[in-house]
């Protein structure tokens, strides 16, 4: 199965680099600066051939054309672009994230950024690697001296500790925390040691199914925000390299730094 996933995602990522940099359609989503390219819909198409071609019977949840469910232990859980602001505007933090449930548990995952060559791909119980090399969290023990990533929602959310709430009391503190625009992106960069911690308020399955698998396989900690184990199909992520995790729990539930 793991020799599929990595063709799906270099079958999608193929895509990514023919339109990269050229001429595509855009749309909106709901929402402000929600977009869709014809490299969204054309790199999904692309993974999801792969997919039929091997297991027909299998489901598939995507970004694009959403719950496809059949009568299977397995689901893929696919992004076709993760990161379309920053595809569309020519910006090569963005990916294709792919991840594999088996009876409701990610099992595989790969993220794949064929700009930056990386190809990040975890296995459950075996570890998370980097173009082929394992991969670890950080050490860094004081979230005063941590290295943060964050993203923001498109509709903005009016609820107490919100994204700008969390974010302002960090920054005031002088503390690095860092937008990129790619939760998937995020998330490898947890589990690679480069990001301390990474935080969201409202992510989809699709955002963070591959990238929650190589932070924990990489040795890292994933829950909600209420400290529960973290799953795909709530909105709430809190990923760090476990031993900042109860500090910046803390400060994202109302708590002083």
């Amino acid at each position: 199965m793991l020799s599929v996933l990595l063709e799906a995602t270099h079958a999608g990522a193929a895509v990514l680099q023919h339109y990269f940099g050229g001429t595509f359609t855009v749309e909106n989503k709901e929402g402000v600066n929600n977009l869709v390219t014809q490299a969204d819909t054309e790199s999904e198409a692309a993974i999801m051939a792969v997919i039929r071609k091997h297991y027909p019977d299998h489901a598939i949840l995507t970004e694009e054309s959403g719950d496809l469910p059949q009568q299977s232990n397995y689901k893929w859980i696919i992004d076709p672009i993760d990161g379309t602001i920053n595809f569309a505007n020519h910006i090569p933090i963005c990916c294709v994230s792919i991840g594999i449930e088996k009876d409701g548990a990610m099992v595989l995952g790969a993220v794949y950024n064929p700009f930056m060559n990386e190809l990040f791909v975890a296995e459950k119980g075996k570890g998370a690697t980097l173009n082929g090399k394992p991969i670890h969290v950080s050490k860094q023990q004081e979230l005063t001296r941590a290295c943060l990533v964050t993203g923001f929602p498109y509709t903005y959310l009016e609820s107490e500790n919100g994204p700008l709430q969390v974010f302002d009391k960090l920054v005031r503190k002088g503390i690095a925390v860092r937008r990129l625009g790619s939760a998937a992106i995020d998330l490898c960069w947890v589990a690679a040691g480069r990001f301390d911690g990474f935080y969201e308020h409202k992510l989809n399955a699709w955002d963070s199914a591959a990238g929650f698998l190589m932070v924990e396989e990489a040795g890292g900690v994933v829950t909600d925000f209420k400290g529960n184990h973290y799953s795909v199909y709530q909105p709430h992520l809190l990923a760090t390299n476990g031993i900042i995790h109860e500090q910046l729990h803390a400060v994202i539930n109302g708590g002083n730094i």
